[in-house]
Order: C-alpha cells, then sequence, then structure tokens
C-alpha cells in the first residue's frame, strides 16, 4: 500500500503567512492615517491663506490708509472662523508711501500657531492721482499741421 502524502500547509507555514499580512496591512492603514492628516492639514493651510489674501485686498479696495502698528482680528470662510494678526510697518520707502503688511492666520483665539503667513505692500492712495489725463491733452502741439 502506498502512503498519502498530505496537500495542504503546516500550521507553521499558515502562520508565517499571517504575520506578514498583519505587517503589511499595519503599514497600509498607517500610510493612510498619514495621508488622511496631511490632506486635512494642507485644506486648513491652504483656506488660511485665502483668509490673508482677502484681507489684503480688502485694504486695497478700501483705498484706505492704516496706521502702522499691531491690529487683531477675525473673519468667517468656509465655516471656520479664523483669526489674525495684522501688522503694518514703514518701508524704505523714502517718500513714506509704502508700507509693509504682515498678515498672520490662525485658527484659534489664542493665536500660538500660526498656519500661514502673508506679506504684501500697500501704497497710500491719496498719492495714486492719474497724470494720464495731462499727457493726452498735449499729443501734437502743431496743431496736425508741419
Amino acid at each position: 500500500m502506498k502512503q498519502m502524502k498530505n496537500k495542504g500547509f503546516t500550521l507553521i507555514e499558515v502562520m508565517v503567512a499571517l504575520a506578514i499580512i498583519a505587517i503589511a496591512l499595519a503599514a497600509l492603514i498607517k500610510s493612510s492615517g498619514n495621508y488622511t492628516r496631511s490632506a486635512g492639514y494642507l485644506k486648513s493651510k491652504t483656506l488660511a491663506h485665502y483668509v490673508a489674501m482677502n484681507e489684503v485686498a480688502k485694504l486695497q479696495i478700501e483705498k484706505s490708509w492704516p496706521d502702522l502698528g499691531t491690529k487683531k482680528g477675525d473673519t468667517e470662510m468656509a465655516g471656520v472662523r479664523w483669526f489674525w494678526t495684522r501688522e503694518i510697518e514703514k518701508t524704505g520707502d523714502e517718500s513714506g508711501n509704502i508700507r509693509g503688511l504682515k498678515f498672520s492666520i490662525f485658527q484659534d483665539d489664542k493665536r500660538e500657531h500660526s498656519l500661514d503667513r502673508v506679506q504684501a505692500f500697500i501704497s497710500n492712495p491719496a498719492q495714486n492721482i492719474s497724470t494720464s489725463s495731462n499727457s493726452s491733452n498735449n499729443s501734437d502741439a502743431n496743431g496736425g499741421e508741419e
């Protein structure tokens, strides 16, 4: 009589295979969690940048000449309350008609960890008087005759 060989895996082979699968799944879950965390952080950072740029645009649209110093405020965007700090400084401009703006954006009202910082420059709207009307009136001094 011939002996029949067992066809199948031993217990040790099954345990090794399960260990390999468990390690692979753990690495996959960890990388998936890191991706999710990164995506959330990047979304917050992008929205914070939009908040800062909107505040700069507001100053430009209002055509106001903000005072030097620091101001704190808040605004809402995408259903989230954002807190900002605006620093306005003199620049190296000799005329004094350009000021530097620095906006720092935070998600907490304690303003401990800045998500984004934007630096911009604003010119004095009182000095932005157009002189193009004078140059177009003097287009031909001879009245068109040669």
